[in-house]
């Protein structure tokens, strides 16, 4: 049985991405900042055995090298980067904490997992490291402005993903880089095109499809093209 990491977990993508792989046959490592907070999780792990929820608070390094410590026998086939805040920003009224929060958060913890666990990665079978973006990280997209501290954090993500891609390649790892879509999730809010469950599904038909011939796409959950 093949094995799936997820961080953010307890909620909204995450928890849909665990729901959906753990009935794939999958064995699931849900991480969460507060496992006593993600009561839906919790009641998910105990209806299904193939899940395990882990503390793991992203923007905590320490932390981070202690669960890798703590699963360093497991075999990790498919790595997905979720966890991620949104702060909002315009011009003139900009939160500089919160930027370097974003930055954290979003770009440096997503490289500290893949770092921490590629060890076990390497051990996989599938060898597959995935990072949850947004097309609002598209330069290419960018055609209203504002939003500086989201949008910023994401390109950085996926430059940091493109050089992975590189980096990996000789090693077996695949990446792949996924906009999931406008989706209704306390991020998203109640405007979504979308609802979590569609927006997992297409990127989990993308993530099966990910071979090493094709690493390093940048797509959107229906597998469509994003330029970056």
């Amino acid at each position: 049985m093949s094995t799936v990491l997820v961080t953010g977990a307890n909620r909204g993508i995450g928890y849909e991405f665990v729901k959906q792989y753990s009935k794939n046959n999958f064995n699931v490592l849900a991480c969460c900042r507060s496992a006593e907070n993600a009561s839906e999780l919790q009641e998910l792990a105990k209806e299904v055995k193939n899940i395990k929820i882990y503390e793991l608070d992203v923007g905590n390094i320490n932390i981070i090298k202690n669960l890798s410590q703590q699963l360093k026998n497991e075999k990790i086939d498919v790595l997905i980067n979720n966890a991620g805040i949104y702060r909002s920003s315009t011009i003139g009224n900009i939160n500089y904490d919160e930027w370097m929060e974003s930055f954290r958060i979003n770009t440096i913890a997503p490289y500290q997992i893949v770092e921490a666990f590629l060890d076990q990665i390497l051990n996989s079978d599938l060898k597959k490291v995935v990072s949850i973006t947004s097309k609002m990280g598209s330069i290419d997209d960018n055609t209203t402005g504002g939003s500086y501290i989201y949008r910023s954090s994401k390109t950085a993500l996926n430059s940091m993903m493109r050089s992975l891609t590189h980096d990996l390649v000789d090693r077996g790892i695949a990446t792949l880089t996924l906009h999931p879509g406008w989706v209704r999730t306390d991020m998203g809010g109640p405007g979504g095109w979308i609802d979590s469950f569609e927006s997992v599904q297409g990127m989990i038909r993308e993530i099966d499809k990910l071979t090493i011939d094709d690493s390093g796409k940048y797509l959107d959950y229906a597998g469509k093209s994003i330029n970056w």
